[in-house]
């Protein structure tokens, strides 16, 4: 069921949710804060206003999939998750722990609510691909939702999976390139540029669309135009980013994966969130 939306309180989730995500990764001692971070109003939105899932059942064979393809990303979608109520919100600070069941990359058989394995990337517009199949054979309505990154656009194995939900028509598949133009080794345009990747797309016979990754109506309207087509997948290119809302990580390379060795590098990140007045939702030593 679809949340009503309260733009005041949606950006106070947002903000909550950053705040929670940077504690989470610097209390773990390292972790992937930047594409956690540029994804935060997508995740929301997805989970919030338009996904159809039951958290006390999360195996339930009507609901809509995601796959997190940039699977290190995973702290925002434990976020997401646990406000959701797949799990409970204190386990959230087991990120990375020992025995956790959230460990820095998204596992189906560890956490519920996951959908899909995530570790080596290029894979995951793969398994999108066979749920949206599957989901077609089965005559099943649900949408299947896959996040990719810009970086992970290098990687041969997406464009095989986009030519094969072109060729097959797969209308039931929405996906989503995090584009926040910021890979591990530094920015896309410099590694290997994507450009034009709108064009890229389209040769393939998806639908294309472009949004503002950070901006709750065009998020809203974007997501649920896509689902509306028919005939052909849909790419959304949204643009976000990197580490939005931690002024000492935006928009730098270093922000994909940080290092957080003692307390002065904690104090670092914490108290460069634009949004700190928050109360986490698990203890602290």
């Amino acid at each position: 069921m679809a949340e009503d939306f309260d733009r005041e309180e949606f950006d106070r989730l947002a903000g909550e949710f950053r705040y929670v995500i940077t504690d989470m990764i610097c209390r773990s001692g390292s972790g992937h804060l930047g594409g956690s971070l540029s994804l935060v109003e997508i995740i929301i939105t997805l989970y919030r206003r338009v996904m159809n899932l039951d958290p006390a059942n999360p195996k339930w064979e009507g609901r809509d999939r995601l796959v997190l393809s940039k699977g290190h990303a995973g702290p925002v979608l434990y976020v997401a998750l646990a406000y959701q109520g797949f799990f409970p919100r204190a386990e959230l600070k087991t990120l990375n722990a020992d025995g956790t069941r959230l460990p820095s990359h998204a596992d189906r058989l560890q956490t519920p609510g996951i959908d899909m394995t995530a570790g080596s990337l290029g894979q995951g517009l793969s398994a999108a691909c066979g749920f949206a199949m599957a989901g077609r054979i089965r005559r099943r309505e649900h949408t299947v939702f896959c996040i990719i990154g810009d970086g992970e656009s290098d990687e041969g194995m997406i464009w095989e999976a986009a030519m094969f939900a072109g060729h097959n028509s797969l209308d039931n598949l929405v996906a989503i390139t995090d584009y926040n133009r910021l890979q591990i080794d530094g920015f896309t345009d410099e590694v290997v540029t994507l450009e034009p990747l709108a064009d890229k797309w389209r040769a393939f016979n998806w639908e294309v669309m472009e949004m503002d990754g950070h901006d709750w109506d065009d998020i809203y309207a974007t997501i649920t135009a896509a689902q509306a087509v028919r005939g052909r997948p849909t790419m959304i290119i949204a643009h976000t980013t990197k580490a939005r809302g931690c002024t000492v990580a935006e928009n730098l390379p270093e922000s994909h994966n940080i290092k957080v060795p003692d307390e002065a590098a904690f104090e670092k990140y914490i108290c460069a969130l634009t949004c700190r007045d928050y109360e986490l939702p698990y203890e602290v030593d």
